[in-house]
């Protein structure tokens, strides 16, 4: 398992913005895919966003394209997820997820963002 820290959560009015981080320690994060999941309250946890291990390529959900922008530098072994234009509906826990193997993963302990209207 590989430890990850996320960090940046907070609350926000609707329309503005917030940067998480998704760091850790271990030599090995360039070669990890890493995603960010959340989950509302009363939801199932869902995906948010993904990089590859190089970062060329990316995947949205829908109801965060255009607004969410997931980025990695893999000198400082950490992965950002930057949010503008926060909607209510984007209130919720945020997860970072590591990639270990095909079908090993490893998650933070995740980040409140609460978005007021």
């Amino acid at each position: 398992q590989v430890q990850l820290v996320e960090s940046g959560g907070g609350l926000v009015q609707a329309g503005g913005s917030l940067r998480l981080s998704c760091a850790t320690s271990v030599r090995t994060f360039g070669s990890y895919d890493m995603s960010w999941f959340r989950r509302a309250p009363g939801k199932e946890r869902e995906f948010v966003a993904s990089i590859s291990w190089s970062g060329s390529r990316t995947d949205y959900a829908d109801s965060v394209k255009g607004r969410f922008t997931i980025s990695r530098d893999n000198t400082k072994n950490t992965v950002y997820l930057q949010m503008n234009n926060l909607k209510p509906e984007d209130t919720a826990v945020y997860y970072c997820r590591a990639r270990l193997t095909l079908i090993d993963y490893s998650w933070g302990q995740g980040t409140q963002v609460t978005v007021s209207s």
